[in-house]
């Protein structure tokens, strides 16, 4: 057991990280077979054994940021993870009959855990902090920062795929004044998205984005092509660009990853989003080639990191009232996706995009938006 608990320590040396130290960033381990674990399960077993209170930390979200500055990540490679690889390499794991998977596991599990988490309109998406005091303002910044990119006008016909619990199409038909669609693969979020639509001009379906049809001024996706899969951008890139106007603005807004990658985090996948991938530029690039002009790219990442921390903050104050539906495991696999992510994020391995894209070319050339 010694053995691997110096393995473990000479890695987290690297991160100036130290296991039973005095610092909030500091790994506190409260069982030994935790070290061996970690080389056996990876990823895996760090986010597991941490759910099992098997190890603690103050700060989170900065053990990870060391974490990832250091690219520990990519230092471990059990065995376990070149058989994920290989399936991922071969399997469609976002085909359509998988399509509603992520709604049931991930979005469908409690809207009172939601609301208690997010903005007021919940919005489950990087917010942008410019000049922001409070969430509320900060994904409102991001609405508007989104829909002055596309350029909406009174009477256009917008679509909205991945439209979450319909936040952002109410929105911009409130203030803009277009009519529109949203789609989502989660019951729970199209319910209410019914609901809080309910009189405008809006459309809400449950329904995969490859079954989509019809023609669109604008398109906006946010957060959604995260759950489509290497495999399927270029069907994905197909249907925008099907549904988008000739003189049409399609805007993507996306994780991003700084290199190409084929399948999730081990432990991500499993507990938080299933079938998920975070696409590359590389990747993206080749989906939609022949098919759009790129008119802006615009990375907000930065701004994840102190959505995230507030998203926390969100949770932890309403734990008590949550408490009697989620168990402590449930919290404490909560706390870990959320900081770890927000670490993850700081460090700059992963980036928030957002893609202005045009079918032909827009006359005369596009003008950025920033502010």
């Amino acid at each position: 057991m010694e053995v691997f608990k110096n393995k473990v320590q000479e890695l987290l040396d690297l991160a100036d990280i130290r296991i039973n130290g005095s610092r909030s960033f500091d790994m506190q381990v409260h069982n030994d077979m935790l070290y061996q674990r970690i080389f056996a399960e990876g990823s895996l077993g760090l986010g597991e054994s941490y759910m099992d209170g098997w190890w603690d930390c103050e700060a989170l979200d900065e053990f990870f940021y060391r974490i990832m500055h250091a690219e520990l990540n990519r230092r471990v490679r059990p065995v376990r993870e070149a058989a994920t690889l290989l399936k991922a390499m071969i399997l469609n794991l976002q085909k359509q009959s998988r399509a509603f998977e992520i709604g049931e596991h991930h979005y469908d599990i409690g809207d009172d855990l939601y609301q208690a988490m997010l903005d007021r309109r919940m919005i489950y998406s990087c917010a942008f902090w410019k000049k922001s005091r409070s969430l509320d303002q900060a994904q409102e910044q991001k609405l508007d920062l989104i829909f002055r990119k596309l350029g909406l006008q009174k009477g256009m016909k917008v679509l909205d795929v991945g439209c979450g619990w319909g936040g952002a199409l109410k929105y911009a038909v409130e203030k803009f004044g277009v009519t529109g669609v949203g789609v989502t693969v989660s019951i729970n979020q199209a319910q209410a998205a019914e609901r809080i639509c309910q009189n405008l001009p809006v459309d809400i379906r449950l329904q995969d984005y490859r079954d989509l049809g019809g023609s669109f001024d604008r398109i906006w996706s946010i957060g959604m092509i995260e759950h489509v899969g290497v495999k399927n951008y270029r069907t994905y890139m197909r249907v925008m660009h099907t549904c988008l106007k000739p003189d049409g603005l399609f805007l993507l807004h996306t994780i991003g990853g700084n290199r190409s990658v084929y399948k999730t985090d081990a432990w991500t996948g499993k507990y938080i989003f299933p079938n998920s991938m975070i696409p590359s530029l590389r990747q993206l690039a080749l989906a939609w080639e022949d098919l759009f002009v790129v008119e802006d790219l615009h990375n907000i990442g930065i701004n994840y990191t102190k959505t995230l921390k507030q998203w926390h903050r969100n949770v932890e104050r309403h734990r008590e009232k949550l408490g009697d539906k989620y168990s402590n495991r449930f919290f404490r696999m909560w706390r870990y996706y959320l900081l770890s992510c927000a670490g993850t994020f700081r460090a700059r391995r992963l980036n928030v995009w957002q893609i202005v894209l045009s079918p032909g070319g827009m006359p005369g050339g596009y003008e950025a938006v920033r502010w």
